[in-house]
Formats: structure tokens, sequence, C-alpha cells
């Protein structure tokens, strides 16, 4: 089994990148399954239902998220109509959508999908994922031996720890939510392959996807600033994980392709 995982969707730019690129991909590298974390592809900031119909048939199965995933004010009635768009799973009870589930392959194999968000440095209110984590990962193997895990934090600390916690109970436990792809892929004793951060589909020409001069102003004068994001030089960053019949990584890639 051959997975593709791509890091945070970023505007425009970003969609127009995963239409381009991930046809060839799956094409290309004898791709099974693909997730993807867009919860910055409706302008830089939360999904919408047009994003996501824009998009359609790109060859992206499950949509990932974080902190973001509202931002978009009609997207808590929009996301009931997007089955294969998760939400984080130690968001609290009540919140609309899934954040887990279980989906075809197109080998015909079933791939479970767990979307968990961070607590350390993130604003966002949320249950423990570890807790979560525990849980829903027995509940899930019950179900299929391939298990992927987004988990979108800041810390990287919980992140290491997210992924040493679910080694040997998850094929695959990615990072998102910085942007910016860390070098540390490996496959942990257990079987469980492991990346701090993905990274984002987004502009190399900015910061974190949007235009350089309003995040300097920010950072040099401390005054407020409109974080346009970057539509030129768009980078797609994503990683490759390899399964075998067990859900057992055998094999993790980070990969880049650049839009002209």
């Amino acid at each position: 089994m051959r997975v593709l995982f791509i890091g945070d969707i970023v505007g425009e730019g970003g969609r127009a990148a995963v239409k381009r690129f991930v046809p060839e991909l799956r094409a290309e590298l004898g791709i099974e399954f693909c997730i993807a974390n867009g919860e910055n592809m409706a302008a830089g900031n939360g999904y919408s239902a047009t994003c996501l119909k824009d998009l359609d048939g790109a060859g992206v199965d499950v949509f990932t998220s974080g902190d973001h995933i509202w931002d978009q004010k009609n997207f808590e009635q929009e996301i009931l109509d997007f089955p294969n768009v998760l939400r984080p799973a130690n968001f609290f009870e009540g919140q609309p959508g899934a954040g887990y589930g279980v989906f075809s392959a197109s080998n015909g194999q079933q791939v479970a999908v767990l979307n968990l968000i961070g607590r350390t440095f993130l604003a966002q209110a949320s249950n423990c994922p570890f807790q979560a984590a525990d849980k829903i990962s027995a509940q899930l193997r019950e179900a299929t031996p391939f298990l992927m895990v987004d988990f979108h934090a800041e810390a990287t600390s919980e992140k290491i720890a997210m992924g040493r916690f679910l080694d040997g109970r998850a094929s695959a436990v990615l990072g998102t939510h910085t942007h910016v792809p860390t070098a540390d892929e490996q496959i942990f004793p257990g079987g469980t392959a492991y990346q701090t951060d993905v990274g984002m589909v987004g502009s190399r020409k900015s910061i974190l996807g949007r235009e350089i001069d309003p995040v300097l102003r920010k950072f040099t004068t401390g005054m407020p600033s409109r974080f346009n994001v970057c539509k030129n030089g768009i980078r797609l960053h994503a990683t490759i994980v390899e399964l075998d019949e067990n859900g057992r990584a055998t094999s993790i890639q980070r990969i880049h392709r650049d839009l002209p």
C-alpha cells in the first residue's frame, strides 16, 4: 500500500498545485490512497464547499484539518455534505463532522484516517489528544490494519510524543500546522512511520504562505497587518509512506513539486 500525504493546502495557488500534481503523482508513483490537510484552502483561512468542489476529481481521498476548520462561517453546516472531510477528533463533543473514518483505497483495501489536534501553544479548545488517540486507534485497528494519523500541532515535542505513543498502533503519524517540512522522517521500532511536519502547498516566496511585507511589518513594528496569501512560486510538499500487508511502514520519503 502506497499512501500520499499532502501538507497544508494554502489558498488558490495551493489548490492549483494539488489539481496539477496529485493525478500525476498517483500515476507515476503507484499511489493507492491520498490524504491532504486542506484547512487553509479557502483564501488561507479554513474550508468552504466551493473550494472542496474545486478539488473534486483531483485525486485526494480524504481531507484533514486543524484549528482553522471553522474559519469560514458557513462551513459548520457545509461539512455535513462532505463525509471525506475530517475535523480533529479531540474537539469538544457536539461539534459537527467526524474526526476519523474508514475509507476505500484504489486497490480495494480499507484505510483508517484519524485527525487529532495538539494543545501545547494552541488556543483552540480541545480535549486530550493522547486519550483520544488511545481509544480511537484501538477501535479503528479492529476494522483495518492501515491507520494514518494527522496530528495538527505546534510543539515539536508534542508531535514526537504522539508518534512514540502510537508506535506499533498506527501505520503513520504525520504532523501538520507549521507549514515547514521537517527532515526527521523515520520509521519507529514498532513499524510506525513518522515526520514532525509534512509542510504546505503554498508559496516558497512567502512567509508560511503569506505575502512577505505585511508579515515583516507585524514583526518589526508590532502594528496589525493583513496577511494576504501569496500566489506566486507555489510548491507542493508531501510525504509518501509505503505499508506492508500488516499496516507496518516499510519506507517513508519526502517529496516536493513546483508550479512553473
